[in-house]
C-alpha cells in the first residue's frame, strides 16, 4: 500500500468525486433524495440554491419534511419575503409547527438581503428560506459565509435563469413538474453532479402558498396573516 492510499484511508479525505462524507445534515424526508445528498439530507452550515419558474409546482413540499422535523422539536424557522401569503392550514397538516416559523415581510431587495444574513448569524434560527430572485454572487457569498458559522439549514429561492451563474451554495437543485411527481436535477453538489434527475412523489394538495401577494407592511397590513396564525415580523 502507497503512502498516500495510506492517508487516505485513515484520513477522512474527501474525493471530489465521491459524495462528502461526514457533513451536517438534516433528512429530507425523501429516501431517494437523501441518498443522493452528502451526509444523507440538507446540509447544514451551507447554501442550498432552490431553482424553479413556476410557483407552486411542489417546491415548498420538497422542503415541509425538514421544516416539520425542526418545528414540531421545537426548532425555530424563518420565512423571509415569500412571494405569496402562506397557507397555514396546509403547513399545519405537514406537521409544521406554527408556533416555531416566522414569516419576516421586507419592502425591498436590500431588506431580504439583510433579513437573511441577520437570521442565519442569529443562534435561534435552524431552517431558513428565502426568496431572493436577484441575488448577485457577492450578495450569495455574504450569505454563504453567514450559514458556515451558523448550524441553520438555508434555502434560497432563485429562478431557473439562474443556473448559468455561478454560485457559492454548497448545493443547487432544479426543479421542474413531472406529473404528479417533482423532477429534481441536482447539478450541484459535494461530489460528482447527478446525471440524471430524481422524480419524487408528494402528496397532494402541496401548495402552502396562496395565490394572493403578501402585503407589504405598513401598520395593520400584517393582520391578513395574522389571522393565518402565522407569526409575522413587519
Amino acid at each position: 500500500m502507497g503512502a498516500l492510499e495510506e492517508i487516505l484511508q485513515r484520513h477522512p479525505v474527501w474525493r471530489g468525486g465521491a459524495l462528502a462524507q461526514g457533513a451536517q445534515a438534516i433528512p429530507s424526508g425523501f429516501a431517494a433524495l437523501d441518498d443522493e445528498l452528502p451526509g444523507g439530507g440538507w446540509p447544514r452550515q451551507g447554501l442550498t440554491e432552490v431553482m424553479a419558474d413556476d410557483p407552486g409546482i411542489g417546491e415548498l413540499a420538497l422542503l415541509l419534511p425538514a421544516f416539520a422535523g425542526l418545528t414540531s422539536s421545537g426548532k425555530r424557522a424563518i420565512w423571509i419575503a415569500p412571494p405569496h401569503i402562506p397557507y397555514a392550514p396546509a403547513l399545519a397538516a405537514g406537521g409544521v409547527d406554527l408556533a416555531n416559523l416566522l414569516i419576516v415581510q421586507s419592502p425591498g431587495r436590500r431588506d431580504a438581503l439583510w433579513a437573511t444574513e441577520q437570521a442565519l448569524r442569529a443562534a435561534s434560527c435552524h431552517a431558513l428560506a428565502a426568496w431572493l430572485p436577484k441575488a448577485r454572487y457577492a450578495e450569495l457569498q455574504r450569505l454563504a459565509v453567514a450559514a458556515q458559522v451558523s448550524r441553520a439549514a438555508a434555502f434560497i429561492f432563485r429562478p431557473l435563469a439562474a443556473r448559468a451563474e455561478s454560485s457559492p451554495a454548497c448545493l443547487r437543485l432544479a426543479l421542474e413538474p413531472a406529473g404528479s411527481a417533482l423532477a429534481v436535477h441536482l447539478f450541484k453538489r459535494r461530489g460528482s453532479p447527478l446525471a440524471s434527475p430524481l422524480h419524487l412523489p408528494l402528496e397532494r394538495p402541496f401548495h402552502v402558498l396562496g395565490r394572493a401577494s403578501l402585503p407589504r407592511p405598513a401598520g395593520d397590513d400584517a393582520r391578513p396573516a395574522r389571522r393565518l396564525g402565522l407569526p409575522v415580523h413587519a
